[in-house]
């Protein structure tokens, strides 16, 4: 499974970049918006992010009509080759993947939460879905079953292209661990949820114990 970062901010994405295990970065207009961005801005954030970042960049667009969001999604492939353009799943969205996928640009079909809306974004020629699991928890629904309907919805079918999950509204190692053993075959996370997952405490545990070994060889 690949992580991807769902952050807009560069410092976490440089940091993510240097551990070696970032495939990917996917943001969305609240995660711009709480780095402080500005709309004259946002086009050359996600240039500056594509620097940083080889895989895959989900820039979505805003634009609410089909001929609007084919207008949008044209401008913000143009950016960099590895921008997706990331749209949420509904009827003009739907018809403006139809053409954009026909032109050749991927798109990542967001706030996906449930195997119909996923097999028709799929359909429609989706590259990337998005279905959330903290959020389907948070309603007081299983957001990990949720997931591996969608997962295995998806993987019973061959769509023509190329089709993968992603697994969204990431909150902890065990939403990471259940995606991985279901074969979602992208994890996108939060830099906080991304740290988690390197901490254990036997792992902590270990280090204290190593290091206070070596103080004792130092002292001996």
């Amino acid at each position: 499974m690949k992580f991807f970062l769902d952050t807009a901010d560069l410092d976490e994405i440089e940091e993510a970049a240097s551990w070696g295990a970032l495939a990917g970065v996917t943001t969305n207009p609240t995660l711009y918006s709480r780095i402080g961005g500005k709309i004259d801005g946002f086009h050359d954030h996600i240039a500056r992010i594509c620097d940083v970042v080889d895989g895959p960049v989900s820039a979505e667009s805003v634009a609410m009509t089909r001929d609007d969001i084919v207008r949008d999604g044209r401008i913000l492939a143009s950016i960099a080759p590895n921008v997706v353009v990331k749209l949420p799943i509904g009827v003009e969205s739907l018809a403006a993947t139809k053409t954009l996928a026909e032109d050749g640009v991927a798109v990542n079909m967001t706030l996906v939460f449930s195997a119909p809306q996923a097999l028709l974004a799929a359909r429609a020629g989706a590259r990337y879905i998005s279905p959330f699991v903290g959020r389907v928890d948070d309603i007081g629904s299983d957001g990990v079953a949720s997931l591996e309907e969608i997962v295995r919805c998806i993987h019973n079918y061959d769509f023509g292209h190329e089709c993968e999950i992603i697994a969204a509204s990431i909150r902890s190692p065990y939403h990471v661990t259940a995606a991985a053993l279901m074969g979602a075959d992208i994890a996108t996370v939060p830099f906080g949820a991304l740290k988690n997952c390197v901490k254990h405490p036997l792992t902590a545990e270990g280090l204290a114990k190593f290091e206070a070994d070596w103080e004792k060889v130092k002292n001996a």
